[in-house]
């Protein structure tokens, strides 16, 4: 032990030490001129970064489920990148990793809201008046989530333009190839004859349905064994989108058992714009195809 170390603390009243007394007794205990942990982490920040603005104990939790889900949808974000750059290089095992690691992400985010649905209609009342026009509509994580997934639409980068970094964000992934155009190029590459009208148009348009795309996946789907990559590609992009999708129906469930059908703080008609966007399908020829074969 060095002059700088802590001497050891004896177990209390002199008992003999027992192994749980003692597991720690290599563990470094003194940081002051080494990185630790909460540095590592930098949880001074996160940890003061909840600023409730309500009278209401509740604010906290409602401040926390949505600061945790804005990282893990960081996470996804990231990874969905990995999984076009992977695509795009004609690497699918590395895309497939990905991919998995983002259904999982979503099993997370599902999970989150039975958190948020302990509150009650009573207990976010009070703190709906505080939070003014501001709403999960206006995340830009969320808008580049269904961008990158494909699903886009122009009018909904408008709610990013007063911010400049958070704009380039959302505007990048507006007008960059989306996960399934990437997986869309691999069937052409393979040699699929996709319709030059799908390859060719303009990224900042959502991909129409398309037969040619349908009759590609279906061949893939009918010979598993030679096509096992894209076989294996196309189950995890159905994989993404159910995870997608279960998320999506746990947010409108839990909207709607806190506030009913009250408009949403956004603007938005609350439970009545959370349904339709329930409809919305990334990936259709992967789910046709089911009852095609």
């Amino acid at each position: 032990m060095t002059a700088d170390e802590p001497p050891p603390v004896p177990p209390p009243g002199g008992a003999p030490a027992s192994p749980a007394d003692t597991a720690w007794h290599e563990a470094k205990l003194d940081f002051r001129k080494d990185m630790s942990y909460a540095d590592y982490l930098d949880l001074d920040r996160i940890l003061s970064a909840q600023h409730p603005l309500s009278p209401d104990r509740n604010e906290l939790l409602f401040i926390i489920q949505h600061q945790v889900s804005e990282l893990w949808m960081r996470l996804v974000l990231h990874e969905i990148e990995g999984a076009i750059a992977a695509l795009r290089d004609d690497h699918l095992p590395q895309g497939f990793k990905a991919l998995a690691r983002v259904s999982r992400i979503f099993e997370q985010l599902v999970n989150a809201w039975s958190v948020l649905a302990t509150m009650t209609p009573s207990e976010y009342g009070v703190i709906r008046p505080h939070l003014a026009s501001s709403s999960g509509f206006q995340s830009f994580q969320y808008r580049a989530i269904e961008f990158r997934l494909g699903n886009k639409n122009p009018a909904l980068i408008e709610p990013h333009r007063h911010d400049p970094a958070r704009l380039a964000v959302v505007e990048a992934t507006f007008a960059e190839p989306s996960l399934y155009d990437e997986a869309i190029r691999c069937l052409a590459r393979r040699g699929f004859p996709i319709a030059p009208a799908v390859l060719e148009r303009d990224l900042r348009e959502r991909m129409p349905e398309d037969d040619t795309i349908l009759a590609a996946w279906t061949a893939v789907y009918r010979d598993p064994d030679r096509y096992f990559d894209l076989y294996e590609l196309a189950e995890e992009l159905v994989d993404v989108e159910e995870a997608f999708r279960l998320w999506r129906y746990r947010h409108v469930s839990t909207v709607e058992r806190i506030i009913g059908f009250k408009r949403g703080t956004g603007g938005t008609g609350g439970v009545s714009y959370l349904r339709k966007m329930l409809d919305v399908v990334l990936f259709p020829e992967l789910w046709r195809l089911r009852t095609e074969l």
